[in-house]
């Protein structure tokens, strides 16, 4: 075992297992805080790479014999990114990546039973626990900006995804699991009464607002946005173009402090508090969002009138597609019969993983059949009703350019894409200054011009 392997093995036995004396503790502290490498100014330290390590582990990531070596190569890498994030003056919101810090703490308290066991595994307090977690999220933030900057621009045409398909081995082809194609009519309870009460409890929500409670307060208590209510319904800024219309003009109009009246959008009605404004088009609010609930009679009503257009169906009145164009409330599909399509692909096949609660419904139809009426929700997570017909199961096969092109074409554009990032990165690794400490340098890195 070389000095490497051992420093690797050390580390990993402090971290998972943390059963050494006060003398080895107080020795391995200062291993932890040894600086592994240098690039630009950036530093890694050993603690990188242990947390890094730790959280493979900890998300059921395999040990390999190079890991350690692999997770160093990957952070040099993350660390050129991050220097040319800087010098661009790429930004991040912390408050927007607070959400997934307090989800990633929550994930390992419940691995390791409780917020003492965490403390104790990492030996930091949890404020500090999660203030480097912080810091790693907004490092992945200016990473992923950086890699999309470098491969803005890159455009894959049909004989591009032709040529990468053609150079590609058979048995090297993907495996594509049985995909469904399916179309759906869907629509809306009756809503007077139900917007009638939401609307009423806002503007008692609003009420409290004026009278002196805190919004946060109010957010954390009864927001359905259940994100953003963890911050107090803050929701970090951004430009105001993110946000849909009715949201957008309601929060544009408010001065830092004021809070709005009740808004209506496709996510249900909100309230909205400035926190504040940059430049023309930079805010940052708080929402509390309510949706309607329905009654049992509203549900009656949208089940017997999707029972209806069913029966109007199958007794050859009409067809799926024609009821669609005349009955759905859903705008992304109504005008195309009610053809559902796969929003990360764009084609409309769906994996078995990818269809949610329709996939309960559709496994049990054969093509061409009918579901039974049935509660679901939008893409806006508001109650709707479905019927859906299964148009055609595709059965598992190998990727080709016929049956699967946007499969082959996301490939394509994928190889493109970590080619223009490799080249980026071998140009800047040539103009930046690299120090590897002796004691790493006999790492097998996959590129040979980290060690100079």
């Amino acid at each position: 075992m070389n000095l490497l392997q051992k420093t690797a093995l050390s580390m990993l036995l402090v971290t998972v297992f943390s059963t050494t004396s006060q003398a080895q503790e107080t020795k391995e502290k200062n291993i932890i805080d040894r600086v592994v490498a240098v690039i630009g100014n950036e530093a890694v330290l050993l603690s990188d790479i242990e947390m890094e390590i730790y959280q493979r582990r900890m998300r059921g990531m395999l040990s390999e014999e190079n890991l350690f070596c692999r997770v160093l190569e990957e952070m040099l890498q993350s660390r050129l990114l991050i220097a040319q994030a800087k010098i661009d003056s790429l930004t991040v919101t912390q408050s927007a990546l607070q959400a997934s810090v307090d989800e990633r703490v929550n994930y390992f308290i419940s691995m390791l039973g409780s917020e003492k066991a965490l403390e104790e595994q990492f030996k930091k307090p949890i404020s500090k626990i999660r203030e480097m977690m912080l810091e790693q999220a907004e490092d992945q933030s200016l990473i992923e900006q950086m890699k999309s900057s470098i491969v803005k621009g890159i455009e894959i045409t049909p004989a591009d995804v032709k040529r990468f398909y053609e150079t590609i081995p058979q048995d090297s082809m993907p495996v594509i699991p049985d995909q469904y194609s399916f179309q759906q009519i869907t629509v809306y309870p009756p809503t007077a009464d139900a917007n009638f009460e939401v609307r009423e409890k806002l503007l008692g929500l609003r009420e409290r607002i004026m009278k002196g409670e805190k919004f946060s307060t109010l957010a954390i208590l009864y927001s359905q946005d259940p994100e953003s209510a963890k911050r107090g319904g803050e929701l970090g800024l951004s430009p105001a173009s993110n946000y849909v219309v009715p949201f957008r003009n309601a929060a544009l109009s408010l001065k830092p402090g004021q809070v709005s009246h009740v808004v209506e959008s496709e996510y249900g009605f909100h309230i909205i508090q400035m926190i504040e404004k940059q430049g023309k088009d930079l805010i940052n609010v708080r929402h509390i969002l309510l949706k309607p609930i329905y009654s049992a009679n509203d549900q009656r009503v949208a089940f017997s009138h999707l029972d209806s257009i069913k029966n109007l169906i199958t007794s050859d009145s009409i067809t799926f597609e024609q009821a669609a164009l005349f009955f759905s409330r859903d705008e992304k599909t109504r005008m195309n019969g009610g053809l559902v399509a796969n929003s990360q692909t764009l084609s409309p096949r769906f994996d078995k993983d990818q269809l949610g609660n329709n996939y309960f419904v559709l496994r049990e139809l054969k093509p061409g059949q009918i579901s039974d009426p049935f509660k679901s929700a939008d893409d806006n997570g508001r109650e709707v009703y479905k019927i859906l017909k299964l148009k055609e199961i595709i059965p598992s096969h190998k990727a080709n350019l016929k049956d699967d092109f946007s499969v082959i074409k996301n490939m394509a554009e994928g190889k493109k894409q970590m080619e223009k990032i490799t080249g980026w990165l071998t140009k800047k690794q040539e103009e930046t200054y690299i120090r590897i400490d002796d004691d790493y340098k006999n790492c097998k890195f996959e590129s040979k011009k980290w060690i100079k």
